[in-house]
């Protein structure tokens, strides 16, 4: 390949990588809005995130084998129709139900794009030193795009409003393809021919997709629309699909010719470990990003331009941090540099779980820095665990398997910790509305509204209300309330990174890394 087609792959493969990664959190910032122009609850916006999220968990591995078997820039492409596609029909959204609907079809382009973009990336530049460059402006410029994002949706949200967001991806999808289409040679295949290539593991993809699937939408609530017994047995059900479905994947994994995953790899306590801990990182940082920016914006009353430029501290300690852990990880070792991260990061959100409505911002200002600096430090070193204890013929999945635990433990933070909100948030309400001698009519529409709408139409409320209440006073509570369950995520949050503090301790190896180990420099990339 020429010089030219060379950069124009890169760009072409770095301008994907960026719109997925922005879509990761730019949206974070539009959803009270979101929630103010199509009436959504908080559980749909929970479902804004995770139908992003899920798709993406369950299909970027079989991805990657579709683009080894039918040609990785067919792949690419189809995935980047589907990306654009889903962008517009969110974009043009009347309904809460068709923004989900969307973002579905943006996390299914998304999970072909993240795999087949790297693969045309490695054979692009074929020789050692090329490829290792590209590769890292292809991870720096998706972690810049992951940390501008919640600023730039922001000022989009502001000046052109919530849709915007999405259209954006029409021109910056249309000149990917164009790029792509020109530099990337269509007829290529996986090294190997078709014939002898690995095939699909249809069973594998379709088990774990129904047990990841099943499993979230129990934990997000999928049955809150129902009552009574019925919300009971929909729970069970999809308690049992999933357990069924998990027992099914491993059965078809262990007696498949061509398993998609491997279960042997799993033997190994430092990859396991790294796969697991990896998805509490996640667990906890994308469920606070959508906590704090509902925070900032419907109790603090700050603009959504003025909330992305909020989380940029955080950005800049996640990218200091990132670089210094490379340097961290050669001179102490990946247990250490690790181990200490997730302490950091966790004593970081604890302190977070003593603000209040009226905290300033300022206060709050060294917590978040703390936060972001503790997951800097420990992804980079994290990441280079998962690869270096994976076997080299599998180095590939062993990629694949890091960015699915990334958006998996983003898709049951978001489930669990929205949860853990509305939970909070509910039971605080009704015990202020019960002090208050209320009816039980009237407590149970004010609690609807505020898991509702937070607390963006509290004179809808004022009905319910006697001459001793103001609005005023109505919204400070719904406020308080808010926070109250928010001091909860905080400390649910905490607990899952001291035990991934607690477990990598255990199992990662304490060998110290060489300087010059291709993991030992810092990636602000997704693995």
């Amino acid at each position: 390949m020429s010089i030219t087609g060379k950069r124009l792959t890169l760009i072409a493969m770095c301008m994907a990588l960026s719109m997925a990664a922005l879509d990761d959190t730019v949206v974070t910032v539009a959803l009270p809005n979101l929630q103010l122009s199509l009436g959504m609850s908080v559980a749909g916006l929970q479902w804004v995130l995770t139908a992003y999220l899920l798709p993406i968990a369950c299909l970027v591995l079989p991805a990657g084998t579709l683009g080894d078997l039918y040609g990785r820039r067919r792949v690419f492409l189809i995935g980047l129709i589907g990306f654009v596609g889903g962008s517009i029909l969110a974009g043009l959204a009347v309904s809460g139900a068709m923004v989900v609907a969307g973002r579905m079809v943006q996390g299914i382009g998304a999970a072909a794009l993240l795999p087949t973009s790297l693969a045309i990336l490695s054979d692009a530049f074929p020789n050692p030193k090329e490829r290792t460059k590209a590769i890292g402006i292809w991870s720096g410029v998706s972690g810049l795009a992951l940390i501008v994002g919640p600023a730039i949706g922001g000022i989009l949200v502001d000046t052109l409003g919530w849709r915007s967001i999405f259209f954006l991806n029409l021109p910056l999808g249309m000149l990917t393809f164009w790029l792509t289409c020109r530099a990337v040679s269509a007829g290529h295949r996986h090294s190997m021919s078709k014939k002898h290539s690995k095939p699909l593991d249809w069973p594998g993809m379709i088990f774990s997709t129904v047990m990841l699937a099943s499993f979230v939408i129990l934990l997000t609530g999928g049955g809150d629309g129902a009552a009574g017994n019925h919300a009971l047995l929909f729970g069970l059900g999809l308690g049992l699909l999933s357990l069924g479905s998990a027992v099914a994947f491993v059965v078809v994994e262990i007696y498949s010719a061509c398993p998609m995953l491997p279960l042997g790899m799993l033997r190994q306590a430092a990859f396991t470990t790294a796969i697991a801990t990896n998805a509490l990182l996640f667990f906890m940082l994308v469920s606070l990003l959508f906590l704090l920016s509902l925070f900032l914006q419907q109790v603090q009353g700050y603009s959504a331009a003025a909330t992305g430029l909020r989380f940029l501290p955080l950005n800049g300690a996640f990218i200091l941090a990132s670089i210094l852990s490379g340097y961290a990880s050669a001179k102490l070792g990946w247990r250490t540099a690790i181990t200490s991260g997730f302490l950091i990061a966790g004593l970081g959100v604890l302190s977070l779980a003593q603000i209040q409505p009226n905290t300033p911002y300022g206060d709050m200002l060294w917590q978040l820095m703390v936060v972001g600096f503790g997951i800097g430090f420990t992804l980079s070193p994290l990441t280079a665990v998962g690869m270096d204890s994976a076997p080299t013929a599998h180095s590939g999945i062993a990629a694949a398997l890091l960015n699915t635990s990334t958006r998996l433990g983003g898709a049951l933070g978001i489930a669990v910790q929205g949860s853990v909100l509305t939970q909070g948030l509910g039971h605080h309400l009704a015990r202020s509305l019960a002090a208050w001698g209320l009816s039980s009519t009237a407590q149970q529409a004010i609690v609807a509204e505020a898991l509702g709408h937070g607390a963006t139409r509290p004179d809808r409320l004022a009905g319910y209300l006697p001459p001793t209440i103001s609005i005023e006073t109505l919204e400070q509570t719904i406020h308080r309330a808010f926070v109250s369950g928010m001091h909860s995520v905080m400390w649910v949050a905490a607990i899952a990174l001291l035990l991934g503090a607690a477990a990598s301790f255990t199992w990662i190896k304490t060998e110290r890394v060489s300087e010059t180990h291709p993991y030992a420099s810092s990636s602000i990339g997704p693995p």
